[in-house]
């Protein structure tokens, strides 16, 4: 009894105060104990490293996305973690379905279309297109050639009818920059040719430029001038980023899915598989909505090569065949433009949208450019500026209208993204809640189908 006494006492005393140690560990041989307290120890000690890398690797990444767009800078990825942020799905999950939500309205990963048109039609005329920038066919590529000829033809008749307007305004800025014409097609794929199209994440205009892109390639925006939707001015940034991408990458392809998902990210695909350049190699290390970007361009230039055989007929939209432009010196708004001259609000608005408060903010130091439809030309000019441009001044132009647009700019700016790893013990409504983000916001803006998230797994959360 008394050995036991001693022995017993001679196994609490190696225990530290505090420790909690379970009953069936007091048997075990002190050295034992002594190395397996030692190991729990630096478990913890590594696990809390751990934490502090995790975090710091979650804002290395979110500096890394802010510039995913900018070839300025050489990025360095992270491999072990697969970034699903897309411009384009993003934009397509987040809002309710309108004119130009297309490509995501289906789920093309899993759906298979039916067409009257044989396959060996498709593949003979793919090839008879002799495009400059093309792909195999395969099922993913005629589903998108299906879904853009067959599957919405009141969408595609209006966004014929608008690319007689605006395509031969792409086409021009592509040959300036030499640049293969089909590239316009892009602009159907990120749009359908709205110029005021806004994604839930920021991104406006036909081209869908982010604001951080959009000034890294010389575009303003302003409290009254946001270029992303000047249509010339933003084609001329797709034009040059284009020409960069190619720089970078040297095909199309690549060059093109760039552009929806960022260098990076096909930086990251390439080395994924094992340095190979064709973009079937990469297609499966893409981020999944970049996946779809480049045969949807592709479904996109053949709809429109072969519309006719699909009883595709452009609709008439009211977009001027001729349009002028006049450089304005003052602040003019539209309603004094439409008032005094006469020219249509609807026009005015259609082919000036980057005036976002319809005051054209021009200066004595600096002009501002205003289209017009051919025919208001004339009366534009004819008419009594000094009348133009009093015409219910005080109203149209106070300082209360101006300030109203300065503060305007202050409260619609682009959302603010956080980059958020997941820690063990985290789950969405969690989440949410500490971020004062719903559940569901959180599911669309990762595309995730369930609540089930993993330890290590990024999300992407939006500032209200």
């Amino acid at each position: 009894m008394k050995r036991l006494i001693i022995s017993s006492f001679l196994l609490f005393s190696i225990i530290p105060a505090g420790a909690q140690v379970p009953f069936s560990d007091l048997f075990k041989h002190p050295a034992r104990r002594a190395v397996e307290m030692e190991n729990t120890k630096l478990k913890s000690k590594v696990d809390s490293l751990q934490a502090l890398l995790d975090d710091m690797a979650a804002e290395k990444e979110a500096e890394q996305e802010a510039e995913a767009h900018i070839f300025d800078i050489p990025r360095v990825e992270n491999q072990g973690v697969e970034v699903t942020d897309s411009l384009l799905s993003l934009w397509y999950q987040s809002n309710q379905l309108k004119d130009f939500d297309t490509v995501h309205e289906y789920n093309m990963d899993s759906l298979t279309f039916s067409s009257n048109v044989p396959d060996s039609v498709m593949i003979r005329r793919l090839a008879d297109m002799n495009a400059y920038i093309t792909l195999p066919f395969n099922e993913t590529v005629r589903n998108y050639m299906v879904l853009y000829s067959e599957k919405m033809p009141t969408r595609m008749n209006r966004v014929l009818g608008l690319s007689a307007y605006y395509f031969p305004i792409f086409e021009e800025t592509l040959a300036k920059y030499d640049l293969p014409l089909e590239l316009k097609y892009m602009s159907i794929v990120e749009s359908m040719l709205n110029p005021t199209a806004t994604s839930r994440v920021g991104a406006k205009g036909i081209w869908q430029f982010m604001y951080r892109t959009a000034k890294s390639y010389g575009l303003n925006v302003d409290s009254f001038i946001d270029e992303r939707m000047d249509v010339p001015k933003a084609v001329d940034a797709a034009a040059r980023y284009m020409k960069d991408a190619y720089k970078v990458f040297g095909d199309w392809a690549l060059a093109i899915s760039s552009y929806n998902c960022g260098p990076g990210n096909v930086t990251k695909a390439i080395r994924r598989a094992g340095g190979s350049r064709y973009f079937w190699d990469i297609y499966p290390y893409l981020p999944r909505e970049t996946r779809g970007y480049v045969p949807a361009f592709v479904g996109a230039m053949y709809a429109f090569t072969y519309y006719k055989e699909y009883g595709l007929h452009p609709n008439d939209v009211g977009m001027p065949a001729q349009t002028d432009t006049l450089h304005i010196w003052k602040k003019l708004h539209f309603k004094q433009i439409n008032e005094v001259v006469g020219v249509p609000m609807e026009d005015l608005q259609n082919l000036n949208p980057q005036y976002v408060h319809d005051i054209i903010p021009g200066t004595d130091k600096e002009a501002c450019v205003l289209q017009l439809p051919y025919k208001w030309t004339g009366p534009f000019l004819d008419a009594d500026q000094d009348s133009l441009y009093n015409h219910r001044l005080k109203e149209l132009m106070s300082d209360d209208v101006l300030k109203a647009a300065e503060n305007h700019k202050a409260t619609s700016a682009e959302p603010a993204r956080k980059v958020y790893r997941v820690k063990n013990g985290d789950y969405l409504g969690k989440i949410a809640s500490r971020n004062h983000v719903t559940v569901a916001q959180i599911k669309k803006w990762n595309h995730l189908k369930s609540d089930k998230i993993r330890v290590g797994q990024i999300l992407y959360l939006y500032a209200r």
